[in-house]
């Protein structure tokens, strides 16, 4: 009697920590979501009750005229889409070739002062991004002279140490002996990387992609910085022409940003098998 006394009272407050969980899980899970919930709804908003400040969880009035309120605010709102995208586009292509072809490099290519290189990349990656903001707007305008163009929306970006690290942490795992039977194949080091490492590496590359491109994406500080036009505005930065002294078009601007998040949604859902192996692996490996 007294043994199923306990093992009762053990199932109990078994239950009790699990639906404990959930609901901690469930609230971590709604305080995540209200923000994009709050952003759609918003969106569907009356563009003249714009700068009323009185924000509701639910618009009083539920239309598509906030979404044309933005596309006619302004001749640049397509611009700064298309902007956006050759912005996160190029960064993107440009960090999954570059980290790839670094992380091969300090994987699986022994060469003098590797390690060293390495640690110093890692050194690198612990220094703030805020820290290096002047001295490169300081390169950019000064010494490159390409202020307000793409080049200086890209090229601060086409590498960063973080994807070098994540490629060369995933290709340390890659087996060497598969590379010696390619080499005994006859292949050099550029087709070993194309033919083996490539196949072998899509699920980090996709993490990359997806991690890149979001960052890239959501970046208002550096294009804000660097462009002093309209025309060359990324989506982020032209969201803020919708915010005045005395008021802001509040539902334009979060029809904006919806629309803005799109790109992101769609990049996730497509890659999200890939980023699910690249979050899960090693997480098995003995």
């Amino acid at each position: 009697m007294a043994l199923y006394s306990n093992h009762t009272g053990h199932k109990g407050v078994k239950f009790a920590r699990n639906t404990f969980m959930i609901i901690v899980l469930v609230l971590f899970a709604l305080a995540t979501l209200f923000p994009i919930y709050f952003m759609i709804i918003s969106s569907f908003g009356d563009p003249v009750e714009a700068g009323a400040l009185s924000y509701t969880l639910w618009p009083t009035k539920i239309s598509l005229d906030s979404y044309k309120f933005f596309f006619d605010y302004s001749e640049y709102s397509y611009r700064w889409l298309l902007n956006s995208l050759i912005v996160a586009g190029s960064v993107t292509v440009f960090n999954v070739v570059f980290a790839t072809l670094a992380g091969y490099a300090f994987s699986k290519i022994r060469f003098k002062g590797r390690n060293v290189l390495f640690f110093i990349l890692l050194c690198a990656m612990m220094i703030p991004y805020q820290v290096t903001q002047v001295p490169l707007y300081i390169l950019i305008v000064n010494v490159f002279q390409i202020q307000n163009t793409y080049s200086a929306l890209i090229l601060p970006g086409i590498v960063t140490v973080y994807n070098i690290f994540l490629a060369k942490q995933f290709m340390s795992s890659i087996p060497n002996e598969i590379l010696e039977c390619a080499k005994v194949e006859g292949c050099n080091q550029f087709q070993i990387f194309i033919r083996v490492i490539v196949p072998l590496s899509k699920t980090v590359m996709a993490v990359m992609a997806i991690l890149t491109f979001m960052d890239s994406w959501n970046t208002f500080f550096w294009p804000f910085l660097v462009t002093n036009t309209m025309d060359m505005q990324t989506i982020q930065v032209g969201l803020k022409n919708f915010r005045f002294a005395n008021t802001t078009y509040f539902a334009p601007m979060m029809a904006g940003a919806a629309i803005s998040a799109i790109p992101m949604f769609v990049l996730f859902f497509s890659l999200q098998k890939y980023f699910l192996e690249g979050v899960t692996v090693g997480a098995v490996k003995g």
